[in-house]
């Protein structure tokens, strides 16, 4: 009989640990959701056109739209481009002739600057994120009269006194043959697809893959977050606690470009690691290139700042992972804050414990509690309807 109830109490606390084990550990994978591509309205694209866009640009321009009926027939169609090659080579013939003769700024209006958006906004769902940020790059407006240069940034960072400015060439970040063969050769998965498990990356990966000994022609950062329930600030719901991560972009001046997109997990040591009973454990980097997200701000930043972010990934390494005070929403947080942006608010509570976390952060971007520093143009997308 004593062995009987020995076995039984056994079994039960395994249960009942396997439940603990699964509340909130803020950078577990989020489980997948249906996600249908659709080309919705433009979420970031209102920073540039109402304000950015000023009079004095838009004196002597035409009012005449660059996009015809057929072509608004066209993006409203576009996600059936998608499904084939020839679709595909489509879609950038078409990106490549909206780019004709666009070395002046002053020559944009609503609806090309419009169009650009929808572009990035579609590739940056595919997971395409240096074409997506050409995109994006191609809609912002010049500050700089007569120039083709982005908005200037000023590194306003502390010790910083040599007023280093963002420069980016229109040229160097044209679409090309790169941009060809990654996009028009490769199937793209548009279908309801289970989310591929992330996989470990080391800090020497990471930073080998930048390591390519070209010359830099520019540099950027995204920061994606996934909720665990879109377009909520619900911050766990069972054992989807969301995940926030970021992605680092460098552009050659051979037009080729690198990126990686990774995020700080925890490394369970024991069934209550990074659960609010055991809330700090190992921490380790993940390969998030397939991480599906529903809230996207993009920034393109100097040499300086991606050095520093990644840096900041250096002391990262090994680093314990903290349910409340170190987890993967502080990481991407941080990582932002060096480029100069950021959300207002991103911390919420649950059991035992209170922080930054993916669900309070997404729900801040979709409400437009968002901050840039350098009163820039940042790339900012997620489905809106989830407002």
């Amino acid at each position: 009989m004593t062995a009987y109830r020995t076995k039984y109490l056994f079994s039960a606390f395994v249960v009942i640990g396997s439940m603990l084990s699964v509340l909130p550990a803020s950078a577990q994978l989020s489980a997948s959701i249906r996600y249908k591509l659709n080309l919705r309205p433009d979420t970031s694209a209102h920073s540039i056109i109402d304000d950015s866009y000023s009079s004095k640009l838009l004196a002597g321009v035409s009012n005449k739209p660059v996009i015809d009926k057929a072509d608004a027939a066209f993006e409203t169609d576009l996600e059936s481009e998608l499904d084939t090659h020839a679709g595909r080579k489509k879609v950038l013939n078409y990106l490549k002739e909206l780019s004709v003769n666009n070395t002046g700024e002053s020559n944009y209006n609503q609806a090309k600057v419009k169009s650009y958006y929808k572009l990035a906004n579609v590739f940056a769902r595919l997971h395409l994120y240096p074409l997506a940020m050409k995109c994006f790059f191609k809609a912002m407006v010049s500050k700089k009269a007569g120039g083709d240069l982005a908005p200037a940034a000023p590194d306003s960072l502390i010790s910083d006194t040599t007023g280093r400015q963002l420069h980016l060439n229109s040229g160097l970040l044209a679409i090309n043959a790169s941009d060809d063969s990654i996009f028009v050769n490769t199937p793209v998965q548009l279908k309801d697809k289970k989310e591929k498990k992330s996989k470990s990356i080391t800090y020497n990966r990471i930073l080998n893959t930048f390591n390519d000994g070209k010359k830099a022609a520019a540099y950027a950062l995204l920061f994606h977050v996934k909720q665990p329930k879109p377009g909520k600030p619900t911050v766990f719901v069972r054992a989807n606690t969301g995940h926030t991560f970021i992605t680092l972009i460098k552009y050659n001046t051979d037009s080729s470009s690198v990126s990686v997109s990774f995020g700080f997990y925890p490394k369970k040591d024991n069934i209550f690691s990074a659960t609010p009973w055991e809330p700090e454990t190992s921490g380790t980097f993940k390969n998030d290139e397939a991480h599906k997200w529903d809230e996207v701000m993009g920034k393109f930043i100097t040499e300086r700042r991606f050095k520093r972010i990644l840096k900041l990934t250096r002391l990262y390494d090994g680093l314990e992972y903290h349910l409340s005070k170190n987890n993967c929403t502080d990481f991407a947080l941080q990582a932002a804050s060096y480029a100069g942006f950021g959300v207002t608010n991103s911390k919420g509570s649950w059991p035992l414990g209170q922080g930054n976390n993916p669900g309070t952060t997404g729900q801040s971007i979709i409400a437009g509690g968002i901050y840039d520093n350098d009163k820039a143009d940042l790339f900012i997308d997620f489905d809106e309807n989830l407002k």
